[in-house]
């Protein structure tokens, strides 16, 4: 059986704070929100752009904030707006969706279109991070590698990755699954209902906020940290 050629994507969904002029109304006085984590997530682009530097892949990013439109949560899930977006009009949501979700999701299925049509396995990497604590309760890890269980590329991917990463700086914390479940909603879970186990691989990278600098970006150390693990865990796939 002929092995399959992979294609490395990676994307990052929440990559800026930054509000479009039409909406700045709406966040009048939230400066402090749009800059914590629920405005974006600090160090995501950052590590996403090395990664796709270093691979040479294509990299799908966005930069305005999740408080307009979760560009991560699916039409219709009930995180897809913010309360600052929310009460909105249905004829403004469809113009939110028309210029910002709808070019993002289309860009990002395509090259994956494109790829399993040429023959190509893909694997995708979404480049996330999360604060160190939520609601009072502090996270337990530095890195979390989310994936679907059920599917075997991403299970054995992340065992691989997650051992590579953990032993690269100790003592790193690596989870999976953790501090969110990779099934649930979001643009890998999407992709998979389209691709069939074969043919696309998705993991979503997510990295503590606290190795974040003031530079919004993570020490160099975790940067070249996550980029070797990764790069030994693809060995012969790519």
């Amino acid at each position: 059986m002929v092995a399959l050629k992979t294609f490395l994507l990676i994307t990052c969904e929440h990559g800026g704070n930054r509000i479009p002029k039409r909406y700045r109304k709406l966040f009048a006085g939230r400066r402090a929100l749009l800059d914590s984590h629920r405005g974006f997530d600090p160090g995501a682009l950052n590590m996403a752009r090395e990664l796709a530097t270093h691979f040479r892949a294509p990299l799908v990013y966005a930069t305005v904030s999740r408080l307009l439109v979760d560009l991560n949560r699916s039409i219709g899930h009930r995180a897809l707006y913010s309360d600052a977006t929310r009460g909105l009009s249905r004829a403004e949501h469809a113009r939110i969706l028309a210029r910002h979700y709808v070019p993002y999701r289309n860009e990002v299925e395509m090259l994956v279109a494109g790829a399993v049509a040429a023959g190509q396995r893909v694997i995708h990497v979404a480049s996330h991070s999360f604060t160190p604590s939520l609601d009072g309760s502090v996270r337990n890890a530095d890195v979390g590698l989310l994936y679907d269980p059920a599917r075997p590329g991403e299970r054995a991917l992340c065992a691989d990755w997650g051992k590579l990463l953990a032993s690269a700086i100790s003592p790193l914390r690596v989870r999976r699954n953790y501090p969110y479940q990779g099934r649930n909603d979001g643009l890998t879970l999407r992709l998979r209902r389209l691709y069939p186990v074969s043919r696309y691989v998705g993991v979503e990278l997510e990295i503590n906020q606290k190795h974040v600098t003031e530079q919004h970006r993570f020490a160099p150390g975790i940067r070249r940290a996550v980029v070797a693990s990764l790069r030994a865990a693809l060995v012969g796939t790519i």
